[in-house]
């Protein structure tokens, strides 16, 4: 049987649902049997890959940066889950939101001066801070999303429960099939 590519990526969020996923303790020894982990914060690697079967996505769309990325994601990977709440609705990352559209320069305000100590400055820099994008968007408003996987963190027997689904190509909680590749 040919191990599936397995890609986890973190756009704006706090990385709690990678916190969890590693909660899957002993279960994680049985997924490196099965999965090749191809991309990951927990990994040692700088390009996403082309032929991915899956993907977990944690965050939120915050930036240029993580739009550039999830476009790049949905193009060369099968099977994308919004993974936690981030990805789903937002959640926190979407606080700025209420401050309206184009905030951005009130955003690095906050952050870089006014929170600041001793010296209060803003990255003028290009290729510093990413350009934050007029909104923060859930995942699925940017690309299309096979599977949501909800929870912050979606907790790790929840996790294990689809990761086993998806690995024995079963149908998922609910009756969805899980297709891929």
């Amino acid at each position: 049987m040919e191990r599936l590519k397995l890609a986890t990526v973190w756009l704006g969020g706090c990385s709690g649902c990678h916190m969890s996923f590693l909660d899957l303790d002993e279960f994680l020894f049985d997924l490196a049997a099965r999965v090749d982990l191809v991309y990951s914060p927990l990994a040692d690697v700088k390009t996403y890959p082309e032929g991915v079967d899956v993907c977990l996505i944690e965050g939120a769309v915050c930036n240029e940066d993580n739009l550039e990325l999830l476009h790049q994601i949905r193009a060369r990977t099968g099977v994308l889950v919004s993974f936690g709440d981030c990805a789903i609705t937002c959640n926190v990352t979407a606080l700025r939101n209420f401050l309206g559209p184009n905030n951005a320069d009130q955003i690095l305000q906050r952050a870089y001066i006014e929170g600041a100590g001793l010296h209060p400055v803003k990255p003028a820099l290009a290729g510093i801070v990413p350009r934050l994008l007029p909104r923060v968007l859930p995942v699925h408003q940017v690309v299309r999303v096979e599977h949501f996987l909800p929870g912050c963190p979606p907790p790790a027997p929840r996790i294990k429960e689809f990761l086993t689904h998806l690995l024995d190509r079963t149908p998922a909680p609910g009756g969805t099939s899980l297709k891929f590749g």
